[in-house]
């Protein structure tokens, strides 16, 4: 498969990449979109004068909520194992 070549502005600075496919490619644009959404929130509602600390800021943010999802996922599939292993032992203990 050959790699589409792409350029994304992010904080105002360009960043050539290479992606796999049109999915990808629609997939890095929403996020350099939403990155740079989220810039402009953070510079407008705070008083931070050096892009770097905008970033680190961005990045701690969807660091975040990809930790909560992944914890939330994780405490889903640990409550559907022991839902389970109480429906096998109900089913045991109805045999008897």
């Amino acid at each position: 498969m050959e790699k589409l070549k792409i350029n994304l502005v992010i904080a105002g600075r360009t960043y050539p990449l290479s992606v796999n496919s049109n999915i990808e490619e629609e997939g890095m644009r929403k996020a350099a979109a939403n990155i740079n959404q989220l810039i402009s929130k953070y510079e407008k509602n705070y008083a931070v004068s050096d892009k770097q600390d905008v970033l680190a800021m961005c990045a701690l943010q969807y660091a975040a909520q990809l930790e909560i999802k992944l914890q939330n996922n994780t405490e889903g599939e640990s409550s559907e194992k022991v839902n389970e292993l109480i429906s096998l032992i109900d089913l045991h203990l109805s045999t008897y």
